[in-house]
């Protein structure tokens, strides 16, 4: 009887965890059916989430063909880069030029686009004039001061009317942001600048630059400071404007050299012509007559990625020794003068000065590869010239710096040696912190000899965005010392270059491949060796100038022309220009009659941008920066020239955009400098994938790396290993899409419930089953 019940009981139970079984496939059916519900909505209101906001954007799997994608304000959405071509006509007219360079913005996209284009203008360009081009009509761009522009371009974008803005945010880096280009759309804008024709040791050259290379922008700097008696917190940033004068830079290894150049420079020396050469590209040089060429690119275009230098010399005996040219403008007469100086007749015989050379080499990231093979090519050279009554030291740096000796030491063939073996042993790595460098070169080698001449030689491709801490170091603490920089590779930062060798009364070579080494070094250890033509000075006999630039002039080396420019007084000043110098002990003298000088045009501009430079050296001597602007702006807006205070904007009365369009914003890609190691300067980022699989997520990944989508500070700020951690950092944050829905909650809940609905039922069924088979096993041990 017992035996009954236990086993009615255990069929009992076995229907009881058969029900139970029976009831959780149906709660998991039901949780399976929910789910696809629930991710078929999610699906659909994705898809109809914000439609017209998402016009002109794509995400990388819509690309069918290569295209450059940009992240855009929509989390997972990008922007196809528009695409840039650039024409340059450069005219030379004796001592002066006029460039006019053309870019031409397509936007390849469906959608409208506002496009940000970062580039190099030489450090001396008078820039004047902005048009831009609307079908058939040209819109002509007016100066206003620097946030009255701003304001004037970003009401236009608003309201949908094309617009360009050109800015300067260094004299040799400007931006110009042209704004509403429609879908398909090509938008011309012409950049014109005057400038000046360089002479050195009677070679002529004009150099264009193409590429901004990726600066390195120090981070700001956090100090504490008292206030009222409690600590804060202040911060000061070396780069405060380092989103200006960053832009996307393209890995040469996984794109393709995009911004073609155009160029053709039309050469009228104004004296019979020798050679004519380009040292960087290949060029067709057309005969026009003896005084002229006629200079293109072979294959017509080139990529933007290095700078484009043009040298011409005279036929034997025919280069001009000076020259004056007269402009004018507004009723007043503006001046250009050039003189080379002779070298002192007793040069010859002149008693040998004692130097002593600190050398200072970049071996920073940014130079790796052949800038690096320049440099170390370039500073062994200079070593091994140097002669045993010599002293000198090497600093090496990068983030960063180690000086060779502990202290200056005598030029002896054994410490020649060393130092030359130790610098060909550095390699090319990590940030580029020059300040330290600096600082320990011109305060920490100990006081200059007596009867010695200090001079520090600067080795660097000046890829920095911090000059300002530079020059105000060269000014505050240069001493006795004199400053020479030596601008290596492909797109040195000539800017730096020139105010750094000018504030350290020094001069500035550029080299820019392996071939010019010996010849470039050696025109500089000529004038390191030489003595200097100090002390100059212009003044005028019967005519009233009222300003004269560069003021105070600079001390000039062998083979450098005086070159001055002036503002006088009335349309006929008569008179005489009076220049006066010292070529090491020998006074030195000429006197050029003003009213045989030969006409010219753009001089008055030329005086302007000098004026403004001098305008800027003289900060620090001005109390209120206020001031400082405001006399810049004047000499600026009277000029229409871009300065720092000033800017050019054209702005098409119609608008173009219909109001129901949405605008994206984007900065076009630039290259990497030719010669550059991408690795090496972003740092290196392998990216894993699975084999086989491609989704949304790891295109955006891909695009990202490919396109260096990190901001160039943080990058090059850090050494190469917290670098590559900051990319991967900055991989791993790509937004995917998001909605404005509540999708992501209705499925959590739903997997939240397929997941109890699981274990209900496993537990339910395997708990109830072992019991059943205990007691059965209970049962038939009784029955025996």
């Amino acid at each position: 009887m017992f035996l009954d019940d236990e086993i009615a009981s255990m069929k009992t139970r076995q229907n009881e965890a058969r029900w139970g079984m029976y009831l959780a496939i149906a709660a998991l059916a039901a949780c399976i059916l929910m789910f696809i519900g629930l991710m078929t909505q999610a699906t659909a209101q994705t898809a109809d989430a914000k439609p017209r906001q998402l016009a002109g954007y794509v995400r990388p799997n819509d690309i069918g063909t290569g295209a450059l994608l940009f992240p855009s304000k929509e989390p997972g959405y990008f922007v196809e880069a528009p695409r840039l071509a650039t024409d340059v006509q450069i005219d030379v007219n004796g001592p002066i030029m006029r460039t006019r360079v053309t870019q031409r913005f397509e936007n390849p996209s469906k959608g409208w686009v506002e496009g940000t284009y970062v580039f190099p203008l030489p450090e001396d360009s008078a820039v004047d004039t902005l048009k831009m081009q609307i079908g058939d009509r040209f819109i002509e761009g007016e100066i206003k001061a620097r946030e009255a522009a701003r304001e004037i371009y970003e009401q236009a974008k608003a309201e949908g009317k094309k617009a360009a803005l050109l800015e300067q945010q260094r004299p040799n880096i400007f931006t110009n942001q042209v704004a509403n280009i429609g879908p398909g759309e090509t938008v011309v804008v012409q950049i014109e600048y005057q400038s000046a024709v360089r002479q050195s040791n009677g070679l002529y050259s004009l150099r264009f630059p193409m590429v901004v290379a990726p600066r390195y922008n120090p981070q700001p700097i956090v100090q504490t400071v008292d206030l009222d008696s409690r600590t804060g917190y202040a911060v000061s940033d070396p780069v405060p404007d380092r989103e200006k004068i960053e832009a996307p830079v393209l890995d040469p290894k996984e794109n393709a050299r995009i911004t073609p150049v155009t160029l053709t420079v039309n050469l009228k020396a104004g004296f019979p012509l020798g050679e004519v050469k380009s040292g960087y590209h290949d060029v067709d040089i057309a005969n026009l007559d003896d005084l002229s060429r006629r200079v293109t690119l072979k294959g017509d275009s080139v990529p933007a990625d290095r700078d484009f230098e043009l040298t011409w010399k005279a036929i034997e005996g025919k280069s001009p020794y000076a020259g004056l040219f007269r402009e004018t403008v507004g009723g007043k007469t503006y001046l250009l003068s050039f003189v080379t100086p002779p070298a002192a007749a007793n040069e010859a015989d002149a008693k040998p000065v004692k130097r002593e050379i600190v050398f200072v080499i970049d071996n920073s990231g940014s130079m790796a590869g052949p800038s690096m093979e320049q440099a170390k090519e370039s500073l062994a050279l200079a070593i091994s010239r140097l002669k045993p009554e010599d002293r000198f030291n090497v600093i090496r740096f990068d983030d960063t710096m180690s000086v060779h000796f502990s202290e200056l030491v005598e030029a002896t063939p054994d410490k020649r040696e060393d130092a030359i073996v130790y610098v060909r042993g550095l390699t090319a790595d990590g940030g580029t912190e020059m300040l330290p460098a600096l600082e320990t070169a011109l305060r920490t080698q100990g006081p200059v000899q007596a009867g010695a001449l200090r001079q520090v030689v600067f080795l660097t491709d000046g890829a920095i965005g911090n000059e300002t801490q530079l020059f105000e170091e060269i000014q505050k603490n240069r001493g006795e010392a004199r400053v020479f920089t030596v601008g290596i590779g492909s797109a040195p930062n000539s800017h730096f270059m020139t105010k750094a060798a000018e504030y350290g009364r020094g001069t500035f070579t550029l080299i820019g491949s392996e071939s010019e080494v010996a010849a470039r070094m050696g025109e500089l250890f000529t004038k390191l060796e030489s003595p200097a033509m100090t002390d100059i000075a212009a003044s005028f006999e019967g005519a009233s100038a009222s300003d004269i630039t560069p003021n105070p002039m600079p001390d000039l080396y062998r083979g450098e022309p005086v070159v001055l420019t002036a503002e006088l007084d009335g349309t006929a000043p008569e008179g005489k220009l009076q220049i006066l110098g010292k070529a090491g002990d020998q006074p030195w003298r000429v006197e050029m009659d003003i009213a045989k000088a030969s006409t010219g045009e753009g001089i008055a501009k030329l005086w302007a941008r000098r004026k403004i430079d001098d305008l800027e050296a003289s900060a620090s001597t001005i109390a209120d920066p206020a001031t400082l602007d405001k006399r810049i702006e004047t000499v600026a807006l009277a000029h229409h020239l871009v300065s720092r205070v000033t800017s050019l904007v054209a702005v098409d009365a119609t608008p173009s955009r219909p109001a129901s369009e949405n605008l994206s914003e984007t900065k076009l890609p630039l290259n990497l400098p030719a010669g550059w190691d991408f690795g090496k300067v972003f740092g290196e980022a392998p990216v894993e994938t699975v084999p086989g699989k491609v989704d949304e997520r790891d295109a955006a990944l891909e695009s990202r790396t490919k396109l260096a989508m990190v901001t160039a500070d943080r990058m090059l700020a850090a050494p190469t290993a917290r670098a590559a951690g900051l990319l991967a950092e900055a991989n791993n944050q790509v937004a995917l899409p998001q909605t404005a829905t509540e999708a992501d909650k209705q499925i959590l809940i739903g997997l939240m419930l397929l997941v109890f609905a699981l274990l209900a039922g496993t537990t339910f069924v395997y708990w109830r089953a072992p019991i059943a088979a205990v007691v059965l096993a209970g049962v038939r041990r009784r029955g025996r």
